[in-house]
């Protein structure tokens, strides 16, 4: 278990520091107000450094946490202190990339609150109990888009995937009536 990397969590923030979407993956912070006050002293830290085209790094109360920065959410992705900061980078930019992906390339606060289960399920696919299961952002955005398929929506409506899905369901139904 000790070589196994592990995340202790992941934050996703708005310009002011608030939630938008977390997970926690550790016991380091037992109670709600102990992440929130954690979540607001890292958004303090790193809030005027420029990770915009690329992750940053920050070492934070014997923690290493990796963050970027688009429109007006904060990405971060905390480990352990002698964790692997490039491992940590990878999850980080997974995530981003597969919100990217579900919001279509409109990653800002607005349409991350409109689409807050695709996000969460999202961080349920990257990061199990602290282990990671993937980093892939193309990976990570399609089972998520095929987990919150709604086949009664309308074809115009879906994403491609989704409509792949939706189109591969009938014809698998239709094959085996």
């Amino acid at each position: 278990m000790d070589s196994c990397p592990s995340i202790k969590n992941i934050l996703l923030l708005d310009s002011e520091g608030k939630r938008v979407a977390v997970k926690y993956y550790s016991d380091e912070w037992p109670t709600n107000s102990a992440k929130e006050t954690f979540e607001k002293a890292v958004f303090s830290k790193t809030q005027k450094s420029n990770a915009r085209n690329e992750a940053e790094i920050a070492m934070f109360e014997n923690n290493i946490v990796v963050y970027k920065f688009v429109q007006d959410l904060h990405f971060f992705v905390t480990g352990g202190e002698y964790e692997n900061e490039l491992i940590l980078a990878t999850v980080l930019q997974g995530f981003f990339d597969a919100v990217g992906l579900l919001l279509r390339g409109h990653v800002e606060k607005k349409e991350a609150l409109e689409n807050l289960d695709l996000i969460l399920l999202c961080l349920d696919e990257i990061v199990d109990g602290g282990i990671v299961l993937e980093t892939d952002g193309n990976v990570i955005a399609g089972k998520v888009a095929t987990q919150s398929i709604d086949s009664s929506a309308p074809l115009s409506e879906q994403t491609i995937s989704q409509a792949l899905a939706t189109a591969r369901e009938h014809l698998t139904r239709s094959l085996l009536t």
